[in-house]
């Protein structure tokens, strides 16, 4: 039965561990146990394993087969380079939640069952908003609060879905769904908020940039991707999702290039790579799933390596707006040199690992006839290279100099980012040597072409140049302490403004409801102490029923408006 356990168990019962341990011993134990569960992970074959019953439902803990395994590849590298950046850490508490929130992702990976599915999702949402919390700043404890909102919402959704799907179909696998009924309806919402949908995306782009330098290397990695995932194994080819994806790809890069703090732009480009890979799970084929998942395996590795640079930044100044930096190109020239790597692969500059699954998504869908859609994503493509390409690197390493000197990021962090630029130059050089081996299909796409190279290198030249041109001139927007508005307002400004003045006009409605009938109930009241109290003992009476309404009122206002 011991052979039969999910691998994730290995990382969420091991990291218990973490907190009895101190300097080499546990650094040594962090990094080994991402290595025992790939190992452990390297013994199953093809096939589901851990086959319980519970209530008459039949459950799968464990499923092996292409695209699972794909996924938890993917988890075990990105959690073990994880582990490597945060060795400086002092609170244990971090490496705790990371390899737990790792665990989880791994295991929702590999559920072979909706219900098993839940469980590891529940897990993602509740381990993730302890990294955020870590900070230990009002903000990050306020964007905490609304991240396990949003995370709760999700895991409810997901459970009543698979409640009704259970009652309709009397099973519990996780397969191939579509969205036809109201379960898959449910379940669908609930997969796209953590792909961060348009206008369910608010609590990536607030929570993120909130968290530890360190937790938000483990934060990029895991949510999103496991949502990812699960589309692609409930919903490949449901046509919404190519314009829910080519809406995710566009919206961003107008927030991102306007933003001040790198790390929220580099949530914006998150949101904004996860949209290609939505449009290819919608297109459905076998050359745009292969795209999809391939382009999701890379996300992890360059954006990984984009936010352990911004947090090496983080870590050394204690700034991360771009107005503030500038010039750091002098005190840490190897993480400019690995942040530019990065900026390079999410780019899709040729030899660097976006080039080769990027545009796999954009051959389907010319391909399947979605002209209009490959306009956007080659506009998106164009953006995310002002954005993300340019933006990040120039404004903290470049452009005017803002007189920060510091000490290069220490070794471990360095480590990590060299383990990561390596993995983006193998995989944009070979990626037939290990990357596409993984695809759930056999890939046939050639993505190094005359015709291929000559035009993405043309886009990437005029992209560039507009950037020169518009910062020459000044209509680049200026790097700004600003506050930039984004639906997000609507539930944190205008839904408790609302909400506050319906409290008041209740207020006001329950005092002269009450008014009348509090004067009878004194009066009575008044009557009975004359007769069994001596005179100036008690004070006016407050009613029970009154004081416990005041109490509910309240309660609710400072929960709506302290988290808002």
């Amino acid at each position: 039965m011991i052979g039969e356990l999910p691998p994730a168990l290995v990382l969420v019962v091991g990291s218990l561990g973490v907190p009895l341990l101190r300097g080499r011993m546990r650094s040594a134990y962090v990094l080994l146990l991402p290595v025992l569960s790939f190992l452990y992970l390297l013994s199953f074959s093809t096939g589901t394993y851990g086959r319980i019953e519970v209530f008459t439902y039949e459950l799968a803990l464990v499923r092996i087969d292409s695209l699972g395994l794909a996924f938890a590849y993917l988890f075990h590298i990105a959690a073990f380079i994880a582990c490597v950046f945060s060795l400086r850490v002092r609170d244990s508490f971090q490496f705790v939640a990371g390899l737990m929130y790792a665990g989880g992702a791994i295991g929702a990976v590999l559920a072979g069952d909706l219900l098993t599915l839940f469980i590891f999702w529940e897990l993602l949402a509740v381990t993730s908003l302890f990294l955020i919390w870590a900070r230990r700043t009002p903000r990050s404890t306020a964007a905490g609060m609304r991240y396990l909102v949003v995370q709760v919402l999700s895991g409810l959704l997901l459970l009543a879905g698979l409640l009704i799907r259970v009652q309709q179909t009397g099973s519990l696998a996780f397969d191939f769904i579509g969205l036809d009924g109201l379960a898959a309806a449910l379940i669908f919402t609930a997969f796209g908020i953590k792909c961060a949908f348009p206008l369910l995306h608010n609590w990536l782009t607030d929570a993120y940039p909130e968290a530890t330098p360190t937790g938000t290397v483990f934060l990029s990695a895991f949510t999103t991707k496991v949502a990812i995932y699960a589309m692609a194994r409930a919903f490949p080819g449901t046509e919404y999702l190519i314009y829910i994806g080519a809406a995710m790809t566009a919206f961003p890069i107008f927030y991102a290039v306007i933003e001040n703090d790198l790390r929220r732009v580099l949530a914006y480009s998150m949101i904004n790579q996860l949209g290609f890979m939505v449009c290819g799970i919608g297109l459905g084929t076998e050359l745009a799933l292969n795209g999809a998942i391939s382009h999701a395996f890379n996300d992890v590795i360059f954006k990984g390596l984009l936010f352990m640079s911004m947090g090496a930044i983080l870590y050394r100044t204690g700034k991360i707006n771009g107005s503030d930096l500038g010039g750091l190109y002098k005190s840490m020239p190897i993480t400019t040199e690995f942040c530019i790597v990065a900026a390079a692969s999410i780019s899709a500059f040729p030899l660097f690992s976006g080039f080769v699954s990027k545009s796999m998504v954009m051959t389907a869908a010319l391909e399947e006839g979605y002209d209009v859609i490959w306009l956007v994503l080659l506009f998106a493509s164009a953006g995310v290279f002002h954005h993300a390409g340019i933006k990040i690197p120039y404004f903290a390493f470049f452009a005017h100099d803002s007189g920060i000197r510091c000490r290069e990021a220490p070794r471990n962090m360095l480590i990590a980012m060299g383990l990561a630029a390596a993995l983006c130059v193998f995989n944009g050089c070979f990626p037939s040597a290990f990357l596409y081996k993984l695809m759930p299909y056999e890939v046939g796409y050639v993505p190094y072409t005359s015709g291929h190279v000559i035009s993405q290198l043309q886009l990437l030249f005029f992209s560039a140049l507009a950037f020169c041109w518009l910062n020459l001139r000044g209509i680049y927007p200026p790097e700004l302490h600003s506050t930039n508005i984004d639906s997000d307002y609507i539930y944190r400004r205008a839904v408790p403004a609302l909400l506050e003045g319906a409290v008041r006009m209740g207020r006001h409605l329950v005092e002269a409801l009450a008014r009348p009938l509090r004067g009878i109930y004194q009066r009575s009241l008044g009557e009975v102490m004359r007769h069994h109290t001596p005179a100036g003992v008690l004070g006016e009476p407050w009613g029970t029923g009154a004081a416990a309404l005041w109490a509910a009122i309240l309660l609710c206002a400072y929960l709506l408006l302290s988290y808002s």
